[in-house]
């Protein structure tokens, strides 16, 4: 009867990242539905459904607060997903986001130089108003999508099979996630499980969730602010001018927009070899 007891006290703790795992997504989708139900009767359920800015605070507000509470159940502190003190030194937070912003970008100059972009005038605008509205959906939205995937979820993941599964892992499921996108297609999931593996290799080396987040909010603000061409399939605002693929859609992401392209995969894929050169290969020399 003894024997019994211990197997069954392994099998627990073999499941307990997957309960772990379970509990934080409940967690944060219990809280989303209260606060937008507070949100509905504030601002009203019209502009709560409207594409707009109130969304994404609910999604990072919501996703912080599962944080506090499984790190609470867990027993962990904020470091444990890259979210303590120093891992949001401004030198890491700034490094992240420039070269999110440089791989995307250098990629779109490349397609621009080659002709396989250009840039069309459109209707006069306000460029600092649709950049700074830009600034207000899209930090939020980042940073939410960086903690639902790769704060507590990576973490726990990590903890229980390697920095390896976890990045797997949740740069198939980002990929996956982005399926319901407008025009997703294989190539366009395929890209951005590559972009999960490039934010991924920025969280591992720089042991900061702000770095991943300040990436992934630059290379989205490179695309929507700056050039004015979709980000992820969603169209951009485009006061005075926008940036249209005139290429083949495989090399420049047609509709997508250049994440999806191959010239944005080789761009990160060549930041992901700087990052494993400099950073990653240590981790990987001491298991």
């Amino acid at each position: 009867m003894t024997s019994g007891a211990p197997r069954r006290s392994r099998a627990v703790r073999s499941l307990r990242p997957l309960w772990l795992i379970l509990a934080f997504y409940i967690d944060f989708f219990i809280i989303l539905a209260v606060l937008e139900l507070v949100a509905g009767l504030v601002v009203g359920r019209q502009v709560l459904a409207a594409p707009g800015i109130t969304l994404p605070w609910l999604l990072l507000a919501s996703a912080a607060a599962a944080h506090w509470t499984m790190l609470h159940v867990d027993k962990q502190s904020w470091s444990f997903v890259g979210l303590g003190r120093s891992a949001a030194t401004a030198h890491k937070v700034l490094a992240a986001a420039l070269l999110g912003g440089l791989t995307i970008g250098g990629a779109c100059l490349v397609l621009l130089g080659t002709h396989l972009l250009r840039i069309e005038a459109t209707a006069p605008g306000s460029w600092w108003t649709a950049a700074g509205r830009s600034v207000a959906m899209l930090l939020p939205a980042a940073f939410a999508e960086e903690l639902l995937l790769r704060g507590f979820v990576f973490a726990v993941l990590r903890r229980a099979g390697g920095w390896r599964l976890a990045l797997i892992v949740t740069s198939v499921v980002f990929g996956l996630l982005h399926a319901w996108n407008p025009g997703a297609d294989a190539e366009s999931i395929l890209a951005v499980i590559v972009a999960g593996f490039f934010l991924g290799a920025i969280l591992l080396a720089t042991g900061s969730l702000y770095a991943a987040g300040a990436a992934h909010f630059a290379w989205n603000w490179v695309m929507a602010a700056a050039l004015h061409i979709p980000v992820s399939g969603i169209a951009s605002t485009d006061p005075d001018y926008r940036t249209v693929e005139t290429g083949p859609d495989w090399l420049t992401g047609g509709p997508w927009g250049p994440e999806g392209g191959l010239a944005a995969v080789a761009a990160m894929f060549v930041a992901i070899f700087y990052l494993y050169g400099r950073y990653l290969r240590r981790m990987e020399l001491k298991g």
